[in-house]
């Protein structure tokens, strides 16, 4: 199993996810320049959190034009698993891998926080190391990770069960308290929150290994 994660100009957590799946869980990682077009080699495309150029503009509104994001759909669109943390959710809503948009925090604040975040979906790889309904913990650290979509959107979400993480109690003002969604096909997911911050106990918890290990167990049991 090898994960690849894109570092933009502004990626600042791109180290962090590479020391959770290269040193903690013993895969090869590669980091992936946001101008490379040759994605082939990877089976886990990671876009981590951090700042992406063009942020100024809208987050990840400039980032979604970067020749690796074309290779990023294309990866998607064979089934192949891409996980989007904090900016890189912004990225892929941009890029249309996943709806709905991610605004300004409800009180126009920065919020760096750990918070307790529920599991809504365990069928899926990225939740199967999780007790369905399970309160996790994990950091978060964003100015515009409010969640919205229309209610049209909303409500094709909600029914579709795309929404596999949700904030328990107010946060952020994140629509329905959405912390994570995923496309209809289970394969693209974007949180907000930090699972790789909360994957070594070195640093106060290791909820988020879990997102991790449960991937790498499915992939097992399907090559075997």
């Amino acid at each position: 199993m090898k994960f690849g994660v894109v570092v933009f100009p502004g990626s600042n957590c791109d180290r962090d996810v590479a020391y959770v799946t290269r040193d903690l869980l013993g895969q090869p990682t590669r980091m992936v320049w946001h101008q490379e077009t040759d994605i082939s080699d990877l089976d886990i495309i990671i876009i981590p959190g951090g700042f992406s150029y063009g942020d100024y503009l809208r987050c990840g509104a400039i980032a979604r034009f970067s020749p690796v994001m074309q290779q990023v759909v294309a990866h998607s669109q064979k089934g192949k698993r891409v996980l989007g943390i904090c900016n890189g959710f912004q990225v892929l809503t941009e890029a249309g891998l996943l709806p709905g948009a991610l605004v300004r925090n409800r009180d126009l604040h920065f919020i760096c926080d750990r918070v307790p975040v529920k599991v809504e979906r365990t069928d899926l790889r990225w939740t199967q190391g999780y007790q369905e309904g399970e309160i996790i913990t994990l950091p978060i650290a964003h100015g515009e990770g409010q969640f919205y979509a229309d209610a049209a959107t909303l409500s094709e979400l909600e029914d579709n069960n795309q929404v596999l993480f949700r904030y328990q109690g107010d946060t952020n003002g994140s629509v329905n308290n959405i912390a994570g969604i995923c496309n209809p096909t289970g394969n693209v997911l974007g949180m907000m929150p930090h699972p790789e911050r909360a994957s070594d106990p070195m640093l106060g918890g290791s909820d988020g290994l879990k997102l991790f290990q449960g991937l790498l167990e499915k992939v097992a049991a399907l090559v075997s």
